[in-house]
This record gives structure tokens, sequence and C-alpha cells, in this order.
């Protein structure tokens, strides 16, 4: 099965370099380039777009609000938002998290990582870039306005729940948690799926709010 995808972002050299780079995939199309925000909201529709690989600042209508806008649309439902970004500290991204984002990378990611990232989007799992997510959670959870999420938090999970949680705060996915626990990676994904449901978590990217909210999982205990 193809992965339609549509890439967005406001520097026309940029979308160009990575229409190439998905193109040479066999399982991945392009189907549409979008310079704004709006412009991307409208093609994720008409190009009927499984991904979106967004970027979070471009005019018109910047990727954060563009995100909202796709997972707030019934008739996009099935659409999954991968947000790119400059700087591993960005503030945004854990606001483009909250919009309805499956997960974000840096743009200095190796060509290798970023086909991976969309295949792992697209397949339905969240995805952090692991080396900024610590230090950019612990920064988000200084700030008054921090997410209240998982009313019980991990107090309620099993030992084995609270490790997979923990895990998940430092950015492996299912087949590395799999490995780590010396589980089976359909194991490890039911965990997950059981940890979301317990927390009210909506994705994996609350998962990890949650874990470094309730101290779980120490600010910088991230895996790069």
């Amino acid at each position: 099965m193809t992965i339609r995808v549509l890439l967005a972002d406001d520097q026309t050299l940029v979308r160009a370099s990575f229409a190439m780079l998905v193109e040479s995939a066999r399982d991945l199309e392009v189907v549409g380039q979008a310079g704004t925000g709006r412009e991307a909201v409208e093609l994720a529709r008409s190009a009927r777009a499984d991904l979106v690989v967004m970027d979070i600042r471009m005019p018109d209508l910047d990727g954060i609000e563009a995100t909202r806008l796709i997972a707030e649309d019934d008739d996009l439902a099935g659409v999954k938002v991968l947000i790119l970004t400059t700087y591993d500290t960005d503030e945004h991204v854990v606001e483009a998290l909250r919009a309805g984002a499956s997960g974000f990378l840096v743009k200095d990611t190796k060509p290798a990582e970023l086909l991976d990232a969309i295949r792992t989007v697209a397949a339905g799992e969240s995805l952090l870039s692991p080396g900024p997510t610590s230090r950019l959670i612990a920064r988000v959870l200084r700030t008054p306005d921090a997410p209240d999420v998982g009313a019980g938090g991990p107090d309620g999970l099993s030992g084995r729940e609270r490790q997979v949680l923990a895990l998940v705060a430092r950015g492996l996915n299912n087949t590395e948690i799999a490995e780590t626990l010396g589980l089976s990676p359909l194991t490890a994904k039911t965990h997950v799926s059981r940890i979301m449901g317990k927390l009210g978590a909506r994705d994996r990217a609350q998962l990890v709010i949650v874990a470094y909210e309730s101290g779980l999982v120490a600010p910088g205990a991230g895996s790069g």
C-alpha cells in the first residue's frame, strides 16, 4: 500500500528536496506541496493525503494552527501530521503535539530516518525525536500553563506499565521497548494502548508529558 504524503514548507527548495527523497521510496508518493498552512489544510483534503509533513513556521497560517484544523476536521480523521522543526528546543513543538500532531523530528534528521518516521506515523504510531524530547518536555513543564493530562497519573499503572511508560517518555518505539524489556512487539503495543486508556491520553506525545509531569522520568533522562 502506497502512503500518500503532502509536504508543507514555505521554502521551495526544502520542499523540492523532501519531494525527491520521498519519491525515491517505492512505498511513498508525494501527492501535493504546500507553501502555507492554509494551503496545507486545503490540499490535505483535495489530494487525499495520508500524512502531512508540516513545518511549524509558515506564512498565512502557521503549522500549529494548520495541524489543529486538520485534527478537528472529521473528514480528515485519518490524516496524520508529522512536524518538522529547525530547533530541537522549539516550545512550539509541544503546542503542535497538543493540536493533534502525531510526532516531530528536527530538520537535520538523516534521510533514511525521515522516511522511517513517515512510515511509522502513517501506521498510527506517534513518534518523538528521542534527543530533544526530554529537554523539550522539561522546559514546557516549567511554564505556568503546563498541560494536565491523565487525572490519575501513573500511580494506577502496574509495574510493567510504568516501565513501558518510562521508555515511551525516552522516545522509544514499540519495537525498541519490546527489545529492552524482552517482550514481543505486539505485547509492547498492547501495553502502550492500555496505558493510554488508563491515563486518558490521546497519543504517545501526551504519555511523554504525563511521565515527566508526574516525575516518573526526570528531565535530562532522555536517550540523547
